[in-house]
């Protein structure tokens, strides 16, 4: 059967403005992927538009259609993961502490099958040599390591992230999570679940609301 150019080239169009469009739409994670669901969009779309660009039984109403039912399907997807957690820990998986207060969690670096000289690979490309100097050591669902350090004066980590007190910090500086609560009110919000992120910088809690607000404590 004699391709028709004419019809490859308007899929082709079809199947670059959707990803165009998604990449927008979606936010530009997928440009570099760090969840299952941003890898799963790419190998997905990027097979509909491989398979599907030069069967010629299959007409471009068609291809159209099938590339809005995948947005479709990613829209939700999406949405679901970002408002529901047993959602998103299933498409995403959970982060695995593989190192608390200095110690080595064998039976979670087994599960997660992280090696030791993996393990320890990973921390010496964080400039870690030693187990010890780690206070809490997550395998994130990337594969890569976040590690926060027994350090009170190199904190890298803020203090709320997305709503979420990062009890580690909360830790290293001795505080405890009603002072911090009283610091997020005393800034004007109602509570932590008000905060995008929030920081911790000599000695001061900088914090960031989802209003957009920006108080300094």
């Amino acid at each position: 059967m004699q391709l028709d150019y004419t019809e490859l080239f308007v899929k082709f169009a079809l199947g670059m403005l959707t990803l165009i469009i998604q990449i927008n739409l979606f936010g530009k994670s997928n440009l570099a992927p760090t969840t299952a669901l941003d890898q799963l969009q790419n190998y997905v779309l990027g097979g509909i538009i491989g398979g599907l660009i030069y069967n010629p039984s299959i007409t471009v109403l068609q291809f159209l259609l099938v590339l809005i039912i995948w947005t479709l399907v990613v829209f939700i997807l999406k949405f679901a993961r970002e408002h529901n957690n047993w959602v998103r820990n299933l498409i995403d998986g959970k982060p695995v502490q593989v190192i608390k207060n200095g110690e080595v969690l064998v039976g979670n670096c087994m599960s997660a099958g992280i090696s030791a000289n993996e393990l320890m690979f990973k921390l010496r490309s964080k400039g870690i040599y030693s187990v010890e100097k780690v206070k809490n050591c997550i395998f994130e669902q990337n594969g890569q390591l976040t590690v926060i350090e027994n350090d009170e004066s190199n904190i890298r980590f803020p203090i709320i992230s997305d709503g979420q007190v990062n009890t580690d910090v909360l830790e290293l500086i001795h505080k405890s999570q009603a002072w911090l609560e009283q610091q997020v009110q005393e800034a004007g919000y109602n509570g932590i679940d008000d905060i995008f992120l929030g920081e911790y910088i000599s000695g001061q809690v900088l914090l960031t609301g989802y209003s957009q607000n920006r108080g300094k404590k």
